[in-house]
């Protein structure tokens, strides 16, 4: 639970640092599509920090299962690979870091799933 909160907190203040360079450093700096893939990936970003915030705040009301763990994780992974790989595709220009999204967002999905399914079965 203490770990979620810590995490989810520290990747939400990233999340923050991260939207404003983008918003600030990038403009006119990068394409406007770059520039679009970097929005989206802060968009994510901050959406998913919340969730894990959200996912320790349930272990901490209802305790914890091992679904609410493995939620947990997938969705730091689904961080690390959506956004991180659209945070490096736009700072480098390398296109085929791209093909690499997918993969977070398969995490996210699967880290959702967990999530609904712990709940259904931790509150009556």
């Amino acid at each position: 639970m203490k770990l979620f909160l810590m995490l989810g907190s520290i990747l939400m203040a990233l999340a923050v640092a991260i939207g404003a360079f983008g918003a600030h450093g990038l403009t006119g700096k990068v394409t406007e599509k770059m520039l679009a893939n970097w929005q989206t990936g802060a968009h994510y970003h901050i959406v998913h920090a919340l969730a894990i915030i959200i996912i320790g705040l349930t272990i901490a009301k209802f305790g914890n299962s091992g679904l609410l763990t493995t939620a947990g994780w997938l969705i730091v992974v689904g961080i690390l690979f959506f956004s991180g790989s659209l945070y490096v595709m736009v700072l480098t220009n390398v296109k085929v870091l791209g093909a690499i999204t997918p993969i977070g967002g398969v995490a996210f999905i699967g880290g959702w799933i967990c999530y609904a399914v712990a709940v259904s079965k931790l509150i009556p």
